[in-house]
């Protein structure tokens, strides 16, 4: 199982950054072409999530990306350290509705890009896990 681990500060300009290397560790590992626009469309809304949470809760930690490379699976997952951050939950009780709406939006857009994912929340943060397939190399024959 080979894993690549990102962390970044929660600023919105280093989500691009993510979704360009979780597309290209997902290219590496076998997802289909096809699939690699929702790659990075789905670990782009997870980490704007992270980074919205952290940034609305005052939080100071690193967001965090792994990617894992599995046998026959890809997964992201993607952490924040907010504080029971479900949906319609607010981080620290002090979400507004707005802000709530938003991020109930971005997990709907998050489980209609991504057939497995699993969204996971505790008191010292949350984790959002979304799985692909992959295909394994062609072999050349000779």
């Amino acid at each position: 199982m080979a894993t690549v681990e990102l962390r970044f500060s929660a600023l919105p300009e280093h989500v691009r950054t993510a979704r360009l290397v979780a597309a290209a560790v997902a290219r590496r590992a076998g997802v289909d072409e096809a699939v690699l626009d929702e790659v990075r469309l789905a670990v782009g809304e997870a980490c704007t999530r992270a980074v919205g949470l952290h940034q609305s809760g005052g939080i100071a930690a690193p967001v965090h990306v792994s990617l894992i490379e599995e046998e026959k699976q890809f997964s992201i997952e993607v952490g924040d350290e907010a504080p029971g951050s479900v949906p319609g939950g607010a981080a620290s009780g002090a979400a507004s509705d707005a802000e709530i709406e938003e991020d109930e939006m971005g997990l709907a857009v998050i489980s209609g890009l991504v057939d497995d994912v699993e969204v996971i929340a505790g008191e010292h943060g949350g984790l959002i896990r979304m799985s692909w397939p992959t295909t394994p190399p062609a072999v050349a024959l000779s």
